[in-house]
């Protein structure tokens, strides 16, 4: 925040007679509080980018834990097909980002559909974006790549994932985050002129705009795919075919874990901004508020998986435990920022009951999906909308989004139904525009024959026929002794080892 102005004009008629130059005196002192002032904007210019930058670099992270999630979901033979396509995703995106997306995003002045400038970030950086911010909003566009990317894991031609991640992160979901984001979009709770229902949509980090794109895009190629061979028997009932790493998937779950610290309370952009000047509370205090919501929405969902698929299944299974922890934190993410922590726990016990029981359907509907992708993002996403309508605080929602005194906050706390009104709409449309964009291009690669891999490959696994060997190299020290092994199922008690 600047300094009062300081005139050398009314200073010096309070420098007295006896002072030998007063105008000078007075333009001196005023001088040095000019340079002061210019340096307490300057830090905090430095400050808000570098947490920003800090920001952007924690999401990006979660590039290598979406990797290590994805390589030990899938089974051995796909390792190394899965890896890249992560890879591909965080690199194809960064191009069609740079070129489009930014600008189809945040191109403002713009209409409500779509924003129109700074393609190839020209004009950048400007009062309204530095450099940060597109990295920062980079790695959204690829978090959301990556999540259609486990969908369709382990029967996908090379060429699909090329294609689709760069149409999704160049336009698909830029028109989304335009919407909902940027300062014109039509339902932005920013757009303070325009507000949809008069309060907009309230969707901080993204549960709508980042997991239910990423989703329902990963539903429709997933369902024009089909099944992975195997994964129903002839008469619909659904086999387990288990990923070949626990340790991976645990070693990834903690790495969007560390992640999320940079996709929620990052999502502030700035943390300097004191609501009351010369108060220990501000934007600080909201941006640990928001790492701790974030926290409890996890952990919540983590425990309630546990012990839900333990009356279930009758195991403590910890793989579903890391897909329901991250299942409360793509549902906290729309209202991580302006609900209570304690209305965090009721946001995590309910999305891992979503999880549960949009897996059940899945199965119900012989719907593949290897990494509970659309069910995960997709469906907790969309309860995480509803919850942020039912559990948004006024004091909150005033603060993070000021300017619009008597705004529409949640209906459980008093707030009317308006968001929630909003927040339905949001999925509402999200699910159409997704489908009228992702569900025609999956269709069209699998009428060209572009999209699933033949059965020949994918029995033998993409990574000996597509990628020129396996992702694990290793010798089996048992045949030099004239040894054989037979592989022992769990529940096989009639398989020995033979010699």
């Amino acid at each position: 925040m600047s300094l009062p102005v300081c005139s050398p004009e009314q200073l010096a008629q309070f420098l007295g007679p006896n002072t030998t130059n007063a105008a000078a005196a007075a333009n001196f002192i005023c001088n040095q509080f000019t340079a002061v002032n210019n340096t307490f904007i300057d830090t905090t210019y430095a400050v808000d980018n570098t947490y920003l930058l800090f920001s952007a670099y924690l999401v990006f992270s979660m590039q290598l834990g979406f990797a290590m999630l994805c390589a030990g979901s899938v089974r051995a033979k796909n390792t190394m097909n899965i890896m890249l396509t992560n890879v591909l995703d965080a690199a194809a995106g960064g191009l069609f980002y740079y070129l489009f997306g930014f600008a189809f995003a945040f191109g403002t002045p713009s209409n409500g559909f779509i924003g129109r400038h700074f393609f190839g970030l020209k004009d950048v950086p400007d009062i309204t974006f530095d450099y940060s911010y597109f990295l920062y909003q980079w790695a959204f566009a690829i978090a959301a790549a990556g999540i259609t990317s486990g969908s369709i894991a382990e029967r996908t031609q090379f060429v699909a994932y090329l294609i689709y991640s760069s149409f999704l992160t160049g336009f698909v979901y830029p028109v989304v985050s335009h919407w909902f984001w940027s300062v014109d979009g039509w339902a932005s709770p920013t757009n303070t002129g325009n507000l949809l229902f008069g309060t907009g949509v309230i969707d901080f980090a993204g549960s709508g705009v980042v997991h239910m794109v990423g989703g329902i895009a990963g539903l429709w190629g997933a369902l024009i795919e089909g099944p992975r061979i195997g994964r129903f028997d002839h008469t619909g009932r659904a086999i387990t075919l288990r990923g070949h790493s626990a340790s991976l998937v645990v070693l990834g779950t903690f790495m969007l874990w560390f992640g999320w610290y940079g996709f929620n309370p990052g999502s502030f952009t700035k943390i300097s901004s004191a609501y009351e000047s010369g108060n220990y509370y501000g934007q600080w205090s909201a941006v640990g508020r928001t790492a701790v919501t974030t926290t409890l929405a996890g952990c919540t969902a983590a425990l309630t998986t546990l012990f839900g698929k333990r009356i279930l299944s009758g195991h403590w299974n910890v793989t579903d435990v890391c897909n329901g922890l991250l299942g409360g934190f793509a549902a906290i993410t729309a209202g991580c920022s302006v609900v209570e922590p304690w209305a965090a726990i009721v946001c995590g016990f309910i999305a891992a009951l979503v999880l549960i029981g949009f897996n059940k359907l899945a199965e119900k509907a012989s719907y593949d999906d290897p990494l509970e992708a659309a069910q995960l993002h997709g469906g907790c996403g969309a309860w995480g909308i509803i919850f942020t309508a039912l559990f948004a605080k006024k004091e909150y929602v005033n603060q993070v989004y000021p300017g619009k005194p008597g705004r529409s906050y949640g209906l459980l706390m008093g707030g009317g139904g308006k968001l929630l009104g909003a927040h339905v709409i949001q999925i509402l449309v999200i699910i159409g525009w997704v489908s009228a964009t992702m569900g025609p291009l999956f269709f069209v690669l699998n009428k060209m024959k572009l999209l699933r891999i033949s059965t020949e490959d994918e029995l033998a696994g993409m990574d000996l026929t597509r990628h020129g060997g396996f992702a694990y190299a290793y010798e089996d020290e048992s045949h030099r002794h004239g040894i054989q092994l037979t592989k022992i199922e769990p529940n096989d008690v009639s398989s020995t080892p033979t010699t």
